[in-house]
């Protein structure tokens, strides 16, 4: 009966090793993120159709294997986000999970990234912790991040007269880093906050929030929240009738794909920042019109970055001739960034891709010539005005 039991573990062992050699074959990658939540809009399916262009674009195969795709909904769910990505990494052989959307999330992984000697390229998530005191050595921060958003959009209204703001935030680390180096930039240039409250993910009604917020008498409501969140908060703050009463609302992460769902009637005048816009430049253009051929939608930063970071890992995997999580760390972090998203693009010691960061108004319906056309920019600004440097990041690694 031993001599059985025996046989029947050894051969469901041989049988796992036999499915975890081959799960290690090829090059797999993984995009984790919301596909049925609050930012579904927001990354969702479409970041792996973004994701599914990258693949193309570099030939479908690296090192002469074949490169797969592999996706799934975390539900904005650290918990589910941590399991799922350990099942990519300890059973099914997955090199690199990319997207991770939500903070929460991102910062699960990427502590079980390290531990598992894997890599991860957050484009999703916002929180600078990220390449900040959360840093690891195999981690990567793409598209954007709380410091760009702040010295964007934060840093814009407080110089054009904002210097009372008010906070609406959404009750988890993205929300609180967001608010923080807001404050941090409308403090450096003499203004004041005079309160903030937090609301849960996934509210549907801001009332009681949008309330404070009109009392407050703040100059400008600052939305650190992201996806429908802010969605719903633009609509109901317009039925609150702050924006009509003179306060404005600063829509601190707020991509393309929130605007359209608000439409140009709602969303005029919201100031914002991105790290990529369809008609910026010829690049972008191309690139998007061929997503929008295949979607129906025009991609945000989001769509772009993602684009970015999985043909950014391929690169690095044939430029490194391994698939060796150490060897393509080192050469994500050597190459430059030159693609439909970011040109001139660097990776810093901390893991932070380095990139020009856009202000943009949104139009007024009537200055809008063609579908998609939502943005007017207002300025451009310099990575490394945008983003923290290593040193000032806190990450431990640059120490």
């Amino acid at each position: 009966m031993k001599s059985l039991a025996f046989s029947v573990a050894f051969g469901a062992l041989a049988l796992a090793g036999a499915v975890s050699a081959q799960a290690a074959d090829g090059v797999k990658i993984g995009i984790l993120n919301d596909q049925s939540g609050v930012y579904a809009d927001y990354g969702g399916k479409w970041s792996v159709e973004a994701a599914k262009m990258a693949i193309e674009d570099f030939g479908g195969s690296v090192l002469g294997q074949k490169v797969e795709l592999v996706s799934a909904d975390h539900q904005n769910k650290p918990d589910i986000g941590s399991n799922i990505a350990r099942q990519w990494y300890d059973v099914d052989g997955v090199d690199m999970i990319t997207e991770l959307t939500t903070s929460s999330v991102a910062l699960a992984v990427q502590e079980l990234s390290k531990e598992k000697k894997k890599i991860d390229i957050v484009v999703g998530a916002a929180t600078s912790r990220i390449t900040g005191d959360a840093c690891q050595p195999y981690g990567f921060h793409w598209a954007f991040d709380t410091r760009a958003l702040a010295v964007g959009t934060g840093g814009a209204l407080a110089k054009s007269g904002g210097d009372t703001w008010f906070f609406l935030t959404a009750d988890y680390a993205f929300g609180y880093q967001l608010e923080e180096d807001t404050t941090k930039l409308v403090k450096q240039e003499g203004g004041k906050v005079l309160g903030s409250v937090r609301h849960p993910l996934n509210t549907t009604d801001f009332s009681s929030f949008l309330l404070q917020a009109q009392a407050s008498g703040a100059k400008v409501v600052g939305l650190a929240n992201a996806g429908l969140d802010t969605t719903n908060s633009v609509k109901q703050a317009a039925e609150f009738g702050i924006t009509a009463g003179g306060q404005k609302l600063a829509g601190l992460l707020m991509t393309l794909a929130e605007v359209h769902g608000l439409g140009l009637k709602a969303a005029q005048g919201l100031v914002l920042t991105e790290g990529y816009y369809w008609d910026n430049d010829d690049k972008s253009r191309e690139f998007g019109e061929r997503f929008f051929k295949r979607t129906g939608r025009m991609p945000s930063m989001i769509h772009a970055g993602t684009y970015s970071a999985v043909l950014s890992y391929l690169k690095a995997v044939k430029a490194a001739n391994s698939k060796d999580t150490e060897k393509v760390a080192a050469k994500l972090k050597e190459l430059p960034v030159d693609d439909a998203f970011a040109q001139n693009g660097k990776v810093l010691a901390n893991g932070r891709m380095v990139h020009d960061m856009y202000l943009f108004e949104v139009k007024k319906p009537e200055e809008s010539k063609k579908p998609w056309d939502y943005y007017k920019k207002l300025a451009t600004i310099p990575g490394d005005k945008a983003f923290f440097t290593a040193a000032e990041s806190g990450c431990p690694l640059t120490k």
